[in-house]
C-alpha cells in the first residue's frame, strides 16, 4: 500500500475523538448544538482567543462554513474578493456563485491579499448601480499555496478593510497549520482581533468531520443560526461536532497535531533544499510544492501518492506533498531516502 501526501483528511479522525465518541454515546443531551459538550467547546474557544461576545457556531465542512457566511454576510447585490488560488474559486462548484453572490478574482503570487492588490478592484467598481460593490475580503490562512499570513501582514490588511467599510473573512481550514508554522507570529487572539469572521478546521486537523465558525464582529452575529439551518447545516445531533471540539480544544491537542504535520513536511523540505531542489512557493506548514524531473516523480510515483500540481517546463513539474496529523515517521523516512538514492 502506498504512502498518501495527497491531502490531510485521508484518515479518519484522532484516536482521542473516537474514543469521547463512545464514550458519550449513550448519554440523553439536547440537539442542535445545544449539548453540553457543544456548549462546553465554545467556552473554551472564546477563551482562547479572549472574546466573550463572539459568537461559535459548529457545521460539517469548509465549503458548507464559507457559503453560509458569504451568504449571510453580503447582501444580495454585493460580492467577495478572494485571490485567484482561494478555495472558493476554484474548490467549490461555485457554491458561493449559486447562492447569488459574485467572486472578484485577484492574481497574487503567494496566494495572498494585501492592500496594495484591493485597490485596483474598488476603484473599478464605482459605476453606482451597476455594478456589485465589494464588501468582502476572503483570506486563507495558511493559504492554498501553503503560505501564511504575518501579524503585520494581517494588521495592515484589517485596518485596510475597517477604512474601507468592508468585512474581513479568514477561511482557517487549516488555521491549526498556519498558527504552528515555525515562520508565524500570530495567535489565535490575534486573528479573532483582527477579522470580523473566521473559522477553526477540524476536518483537516484531527477531526472525523467538522469546522467551527467564529463571529467577532456582532453586526454579524444577529440572525445567523438561521442561514445555518436554512442551508441545511444544523445538525440534530450536534454533539457529534460538539464532542471532537472539544476534545481537539481543551488540551491543545489542535495545535499539537498541526504542528506534526508541519514538523513533518519540514524534513522533506529541508532535504529537498539540501539538494538545490526549487520549490513553487517558500512554505513553512504542512504543504510543500517542490519542482522535480519525471524521473524522479515516477519513482516516487511507486511507493507515494500525491498531486502534479503545476508543469514547468518539458521536463520538470511542480508536485504538492500534504503530510497530516497522522503522517508517520516511516513515510517520512522512506520519501527521504528515495530522494537521497536518486539526487
Amino acid at each position: 500500500m502506498k504512502f498518501s501526501f495527497k491531502n490531510d483528511y485521508s484518515e479518519g479522525g484522532h484516536p482521542t475523538i473516537l474514543q469521547a465518541l463512545l464514550q458519550h454515546n449513550l448519554d440523553q443531551q439536547a440537539g442542535y448544538g445545544e449539548d453540553v459538550y457543544s456548549l462546553k467547546a465554545k467556552e473554551i474557544i472564546k477563551r482562547k482567543i479572549n472574546k466573550d461576545d463572539s459568537e461559535i457556531f459548529f457545521v460539517s465542512g469548509g465549503t458548507q462554513a464559507n457559503l453560509i457566511v458569504i451568504s449571510s454576510v453580503l447582501k444580495p447585490y454585493q460580492c467577495v474578493i478572494s485571490a485567484s488560488t482561494g478555495h472558493i474559486l476554484n474548490n467549490e462548484t461555485g457554491a458561493i456563485e449559486a447562492t447569488g453572490h459574485k467572486v472578484l478574482s485577484i492574481e497574487t503570487p503567494d496566494g495572498k491579499l494585501r492592500p496594495t492588490d484591493i485597490i485596483p478592484v474598488l476603484e473599478n467598481h464605482r459605476n453606482v448601480p451597476h455594478q456589485v460593490m465589494p464588501k468582502l475580503i476572503y483570506i486563507s490562512n495558511s493559504t492554498e499555496l501553503g503560505t501564511i499570513y504575518r501579524a503585520e501582514e494581517l494588521e495592515e490588511l484589517s485596518d485596510f478593510c475597517r477604512e474601507h467599510g468592508l468585512f474581513l473573512f479568514m477561511d482557517g481550514a487549516r488555521l491549526g497549520h498556519g498558527l504552528t508554522s515555525e515562520a508565524s507570529d500570530l495567535t489565535l487572539e490575534k486573528v479573532a482581533e483582527l477579522t470580523d469572521v473566521f473559522y477553526l478546521g477540524g476536518t483537516k486537523n484531527g477531526a472525523l468531520i467538522g469546522e467551527a465558525i467564529v463571529l467577532n464582529n456582532p453586526a454579524l452575529q444577529e440572525d445567523f443560526a438561521f442561514n445555518i439551518k436554512q442551508k441545511g447545516a444544523l445538525l440534530a445531533k450536534g454533539r457529534l461536532l460538539g464532542i471532537q471540539f472539544l476534545e481537539l480544544m481543551k488540551d491543545d491537542l489542535y495545535f499539537d497535531l498541526a504542528k506534526h504535520a508541519n514538523q513533518q513536511a519540514m524534513k522533506i523540505k529541508n532535504t529537498l533544499k539540501e539538494r538545490g531542489v526549487a520549490f513553487l512557493s517558500d512554505t513553512y506548514t504542512n504543504q510543500i510544492f517542490p519542482v522535480l524531473s519525471q524521473h524522479l516523480i515516477d519513482v516516487l510515483s511507486e511507493s507515494f501518492e500525491f498531486y502534479v500540481w503545476k508543469r514547468v517546463d518539458d521536463q520538470f513539474s511542480a508536485i504538492r506533498l500534504i503530510t497530516s496529523w497522522n503522517t508517520s515517521d516511516d513515510a517520512v523516512n522512506h520519501f527521504i531516502e528515495i530522494i537521497e538514492r536518486e539526487l
